[in-house]
């Protein structure tokens, strides 16, 4: 690791199945049953699933068909998106106690920075421990946690001991940690790259980091420089309280497969108007548009063009769309279509960062 590395207590916080446990929350009875939220036998796809569901392979983002395929004593719930929202607000609530360095990644889980906070408490793990104990006696809810000295291992870290547990490492145990941990564990590392990596005879943390850096720039291109520093215990990045997105869309999944363009044109008027009541809450433009078109045999296709001005009105997102979808013939009928901003006006260049020297950090846990 770097003696340039500035030392963090952080903290990263996970629900554990959120929306199936607030489903269980709300109604008792569906706990200790397989339980899938969102979808179902016949069309949609699951959004979350609990870990009695878990067991017998469903999984978010898989289809409702397979799912009950998988677990054929499934039972399906529609989210109450709202519900959810106000649950996680209550939990974020919590969070502030703490420390105001507090950066969401979605309703379920989020970033802490303790190393100065308002309990006075030197302990990253104490905070973390009694921030999860909180969270069940005022919610009734289970999370787990990550603690160590930057996001990328505490988010990692937070895997270990789920559900309901949590999991430090300490500055002085950060090497071994990242060495023995295996390849498809990386936060950033999807299932496609972990194919690649195997066939490049990477399967540990430690066989990453016997890779130069131009050979997984070579292999990852701009994500090489990534995989070479995290693997080292290098990532600089702030908690940041107020997140910038890097993206925004919405997109809808039809209760019917559509056969034509003509049908869709519709359903695209509709998601550019969501597009576009989003975009305006969040102040938020951007130049590069992105179709996303699922079809019925669930394969994905997108279709970008990016434009010399930023567009936030539905009239252009519309106009744009359109001449995305007319751009070459549909594959399949449709179940699924999206649109979705990038290359926003919230961007920033960051800084470039400083050459680091290896040495090992000591800081109490």
């Amino acid at each position: 690791m770097s003696s340039n590395i500035p030392l963090r207590k952080i903290i990263h916080v996970d629900m554990d199945a959120f929306y199936a446990s607030v489903e269980e929350l709300d109604n008792p009875s569906l706990k200790g049953k397989p339980l899938a939220v969102g979808g179902n036998e016949i069309r949609g796809v699951v959004s979350a699933a609990n870990y009695e569901a878990r067991k017998f392979g469903v999984r978010s983002a898989m289809s409702g068909f397979m799912a009950k395929k998988n677990c054929p004593h499934l039972t399906f719930v529609k989210p109450r998106y709202g519900r959810y929202k106000e649950i996680s607000k209550k939990i974020r609530a919590i969070f502030f106690e703490y420390t105001d360095l507090v950066e969401p990644l979605s309703l379920d889980e989020a970033y802490l920075d303790v190393t100065t906070n308002k309990k006075g408490n030197p302990s990253a793990s104490l905070i973390a421990k009694e921030i999860r104990q909180r969270i069940f006696d005022e919610l009734g809810l289970a999370a787990s946690a990550g603690i160590s000295i930057n996001k990328f291992i505490a988010k990692v870290a937070s895997d270990i001991n789920k559900p309901n547990g949590q999991k430090t490492v300490n500055p002085e145990e950060v090497n071994a940690f990242l060495e023995g941990l295996e390849i498809r564990k990386f936060y950033g590392v999807g299932k496609v790259t972990t194919q690649k990596m195997y066939t490049l005879g990477i399967f540990t943390g430690k066989d990453l980091k016997s890779k130069s850096q131009e050979f997984l720039e070579t292999n990852f291109g701009k994500s090489g420089a990534y995989y070479f520093n995290v693997v080292r215990g290098i990532h600089t990045s702030e908690v940041k309280p107020h997140r910038i997105p890097k993206s925004l869309g919405a997109e809808r999944t039809f209760n019917e497969n559509l056969s034509s363009e003509i049908f869709m044109l519709e359903r695209l008027e509709n998601i550019a108007i969501e597009l576009e009541k989003r975009l305006k809450k969040t102040k938020i433009a951007g130049k590069t548009i992105t179709l996303k078109i699922k079809y019925s045999d669930f394969t994905l296709q997108t279709r970008s063009k990016t434009l010399p001005y930023f567009i936030a009105n539905k009239d252009l997102i519309l106009e744009n769309a359109k001449e995305l979808l007319y751009q070459e013939k549909l594959q399949n009928s449709v179940r699924l279509l999206g649109i979705s901003l990038t290359n926003l006006n919230t961007e920033v260049k960051e800084k470039p960062k400083e050459k680091s020297i290896d040495v090992q950090l000591r800081f109490d846990f």
